[in-house]
């Protein structure tokens, strides 16, 4: 049985673009496979706390100090955990201001350490969690995958470099961009990020 592991990361709620596609996502995957079993985080709804001294110092390694920094340290193993149950990733990654949403960010904080999800070698780092692919989904109100607005595009070589880091290389982006160029530039964004995903699974 295969394992998804579902990220989403919007402030909109069931209002984002992001977050409706990774839904259309979840349903063909579950068209593919009836039994493929789900794992769940909506980051957006449900952030994970940013970064203070003692969630920094929970996760450099060394054993926890004081209560707090063991809860950090507990939620950071049981988000790897998550991640290595998984065959796939789906993330849901709306742009805002030309990068990823801070609530996604953190939890690359959480799950990107040393010895555990990469480690450093002479000849550079090695991520540790191989095998996997991810499908992520952007959702973008200009178009920055092409033209004079590409330079600006922070989100899309993060997360690449984010995943590639921790050893996820297979990855598909799917982008639904200028989607603040008009009700029907909106639409057909949406409906080519939709047919796009529909191959990318099927595939």
């Amino acid at each position: 049985m295969s394992t998804i592991l579902v990220l989403t990361s919007s402030a909109l709620g069931t209002a984002s673009v992001s977050s409706q596609l990774v839904q259309d996502a979840i349903g063909q995957l579950r068209l593919k496979d009836p039994d493929i079993h789900i794992i769940t985080r909506d980051l957006g709804g449900n952030p994970i706390p940013h970064l203070t001294v003692e969630s920094a110092t929970a996760l450099r390694g060394a054993e926890p100090g004081n209560a707090e920094q063991a809860t950090v340290r507990a939620l950071s193993d049981e988000l790897i955990a998550e991640i290595k149950a998984a065959d796939t990733l789906v993330i849901g990654a709306p742009m805002y201001n030309f990068g990823i949403p801070s609530t996604l960010k953190v939890w690359f904080d959480y799950v990107l350490r040393a010895g555990i999800t990469f480690k450093y070698s002479e000849s550079g780092s090695v991520g540790l969690l191989k095998g996997r692919r991810a499908i992520v989904i952007e959702s973008r109100g200009g178009l920055y995958s092409e033209g004079p607005a590409k330079m600006m595009d922070s989100q899309e070589p993060h997360l690449r470099n984010l995943l590639g880091f921790i050893g996820i290389t297979d990855i598909t982006f799917v982008r639904a961009e200028k989607l603040a160029f008009g009700i029907e530039a909106r639409e057909r964004a949406i409906d080519a990020a939709r047919a796009e995903l529909a191959e990318a699974i099927a595939g």
